[in-house]
């Protein structure tokens, strides 16, 4: 019995002893070991050749709204499914053909095209393309390899009309639109009907930056600012920007009219691309997941859906909203989901134009 008990003992100090000796003596290995690990943790894309291209609208990445949602939803297929991303802005309508083009001959597929404007461009290159798929934002064409991808902006804008009528202090509100189409009437028809569902007699002040396929709508900071501050000193307190990058005029306009006046943001939260000053003044943004969009038609594709079709993104399928950054509407969202939940049973339908 003893001298099992002693076998046993020596076996254990000859185990211990290797532990010992292998955790003193191969530092080396244990640190190649450590650094093959962290390689294949880093790279988990390896040897995947999947290739996403991302047609932007003028403003590109960094626009701070609409381009910039469809970025983050290429960024979420780079992560999460292993895409290679390849990305091209048009800064002119002369940029939107060759730049299509472009994405179509290097085996992205899909490609991702943002926005209207790309209507006379993407119908030649997708049917000179067949084998590739199409996902085109807020565009319209049958097509039977283009997704097209709209959204219910109207129903998104009819909560934060509505936010802006709990919040206005002095009963006028005001929106600015971009070009004076119809994409763009249904931001202002949904804003002013959800304003008017909770004050009937509310003042809602409309402009509009520009005219049908006038693209420096979308970049005309100076000009939104200057209509901003003429309400905001007319007794506007809370003004709405559906009109890309010019809606950073908007926000400087309710910083520089000072307290209680307030700025609603488009698309993304622009609460998160705001300064600290500005960040006071952002009551809330409408969400327009483009980014959704992206990344679901990217997901699709991988998993073998290269059929088009037509897919609207709503209140339903939060492919639109508000955002609460900032904690401005902490006191109202109660109100504002009950809203939402009417809209989305059918009780409440959101008009389409003003």
């Amino acid at each position: 019995m003893r001298k099992h008990k002693g076998l046993k003992s020596a076996a254990l100090a000859l185990a211990a002893f290797a532990l010992i000796a292998s955790a003193c003596g191969s530092d080396d290995a244990a640190e190649e070991v450590t650094e093959e690990a962290t390689e294949e943790a880093a790279d988990p894309c390896e040897g995947t050749d999947l290739r996403l291209g991302l047609a932007f609208d003028t403003g590109g990445r960094g626009d701070g709204t609409f381009n910039d949602s469809a970025a983050r939803g290429s960024d979420q297929a780079s992560t999460e499914l292993c895409y290679q991303v390849q990305e091209l802005e048009a800064t002119s309508d002369d940029d939107r053909k060759p730049n299509l083009e472009a994405l179509s001959g290097t085996g992205n597929n899909p490609v991702i095209v943002v926005g209207f404007a790309f209507g006379g461009v993407i119908e030649e290159i997708a049917a000179a393309n067949p084998d590739t798929v199409y996902g085109w934002v807020d565009g319209y064409l049958d097509l039977p390899n283009v997704k097209t991808l709209t959204f219910a902006e109207h129903e998104g804008s009819f909560l934060v009309g509505a936010a802006a009528a709990l919040k206005s202090a002095t009963g006028t509100i005001g929106f600015i639109g971009g070009q004076e189409i119809d994409l763009i009437k249904k931001f202002e028809a949904g804003y002013i009907a959800g304003a008017k569902a909770i004050n009937p007699d509310i003042v809602v002040k409309s402009q509009y930056l520009g005219a049908a396929g006038d693209n420096a709508a979308w970049g005309s900071p100076d000009k939104a600012k200057e209509i901003a501050l003429a309400w905001y000193k007319d007794g506007a307190d809370i003004v709405y920007t559906a009109a890309g990058g010019s809606g950073r005029g908007t926000i400087e306009a309710a910083v520089e009219a000072g307290e209680g006046k307030w700025a609603i943001g488009v698309d993304s939260d622009e609460y998160f691309v705001d300064t600290d000053e500005q960040k006071a003044h952002r009551l809330t943004s409408m969400l327009k997941r483009v980014d959704n969009a992206v990344f679901q038609t990217a997901e699709a594709v991988l998993n073998g859906d290269l059929s088009g079709g037509f897919k609207t993104f709503d209140l339903s399928t939060d492919g639109v909203g508000y955002a609460t950054s900032g904690g401005y509407l902490d006191d109202v969202v109660d109100q504002l989901e009950e809203l939402k939940a009417k809209v989305i049973s059918g009780e409440i339908v959101v008009p389409t134009q003003p």
